[in-house]
């Protein structure tokens, strides 16, 4: 029996998506689509297997807010600066937090200037520091969308359960739905679908994007990673356009389904609450962010020591929110590439492998000029 990653692996069958996506292309006449794609993962992959290149010229991806490191706002990232500054604190992060600018400067610097600040690859390796450092306060940066909550809950709770009290999470959740319906209703685009992101719905299932046909008529594809996958998910997408349908399609049917995983979302439900939140480029939006509750307040960073969020000062010069939204592309930022690179980034989207500057400087510098 083929396995469905032979499948969408397959030369052939992904040529065969290409011939398809171009032969429904020409059916649109005059008309040009264009379809945002919500998961940085989604976008690296894109860039990676120069997708682009592929696409029919009345056929276009956008990239949107899917990278989280990207949607951060350099006020959590403040906070966490005030947090390594203050001693017998260690702060523990995810690697690709390590650069991302604050108002100053980024936890990397501050580590080179003697600040105990480690890269975790789990929240439960930083759980494990507070075991093995009793008397200091180990705090966990705690971002990502509803992909990464259900193990930082899960931490949490294991926490409360051995009353590890030395441990504590400055969290930054955000959840995608808010995001999504935020970027129709601003119009400063023109998006005819979507493309939705394949590890969120794994968690969540595809029913959390049915507001979206039945509120705004635009169709969506849940899409996988591969090249396959995408060409695939564009291929679905166009067929909605041609038929006149709106509605939330799954591509990746080998990873998701309607309800998602329930054991995830119980997790998500038990330990946080949604709330308002900031994200770079966007500003506040309600209900997008996801908080800890009450009863897990003993693990709650921003209680245990008094935070107050600054204010997040853009960076002069830096288009990131823009891109971020969809609106502008790296090639129409000054910094790109100059003053912005991977090694020394000035915007939030240069620095994780998910951001879009950071897909664009690696693998298609060259579409840039075109």
């Amino acid at each position: 029996m083929t396995h469905p990653l032979d499948m969408v692996r397959n030369p052939q069958w992904v040529k065969a998506q290409i011939t398809e996506l171009h032969e429904l292309s020409r059916k649109l006449k005059d008309r040009s689509l264009s379809f945002m794609e919500v998961c940085g993962t989604h976008t690296m992959s894109v860039f990676r297997n120069g997708i682009h290149s592929l696409l029919p010229d009345n056929i276009h991806l956008v990239s949107g807010p899917g990278c989280p490191v990207c949607v951060t706002p350099s006020s959590l990232v403040d906070m966490a600066l005030e947090l390594a500054a203050q001693p017998n604190v260690i702060v523990t992060t995810f690697g690709d937090m390590m650069k991302v600018p604050g108002k100053v400067t980024s936890l990397s610097r501050q580590k080179a200037s003697g600040s105990d600040i480690r890269v975790v690859y789990s929240p439960l390796d930083a759980l494990a520091l507070a075991k093995d450092y009793p008397d200091q306060e180990i705090v966990f940066i705690g971002v990502g969308f509803e992909t990464t909550a259900p193990a930082i809950g899960a931490t949490i709770q294991i926490a409360a359960q051995n009353n590890i009290q030395n441990f504590s999470v400055l969290c930054s959740h955000k959840t995608m739905p808010r995001a999504m319906r935020a970027i129709v209703e601003a119009g400063e685009i023109n998006i005819n679908g979507f493309l939705c992101p394949g590890h969120v719905s794994a968690v969540t299932g595809s029913n959390l994007f049915n507001f979206i046909p039945e509120d705004y008529h635009l169709p969506c594809v849940v899409a996988g990673f591969e090249a396959g996958d995408i060409l695939q998910g564009l291929v679905m997408l166009t067929r909605q356009i041609l038929d006149n349908r709106a509605e939330v399609e799954i591509q990746y049917q080998r990873c998701v389904s309607l309800e998602g995983n329930l054991k995830a979302q119980a997790v998500i439900q038990e330990v946080f609450e949604p709330c308002d939140t900031e994200w770079r480029g966007f500003g506040i939006i309600p209900g997008s962010g996801l908080k800890i509750k009450k009863s897990y307040s003993t693990w709650d960073a921003e209680i245990k020591f008094a935070l107050i969020a600054p204010e997040s000062v853009p960076v002069p010069g830096c288009l990131c929110g823009e891109i971020l939204r969809g609106v502008k592309t790296p090639a129409d930022c000054a910094l790109f590439g100059t003053r912005c690179t991977p090694e020394d980034p000035v915007g939030a989207c240069m620095v994780s492998n998910e951001g879009t500057c950071a897909a664009y400087f690696r693998y298609h510098r060259d579409f840039l000029s075109r």
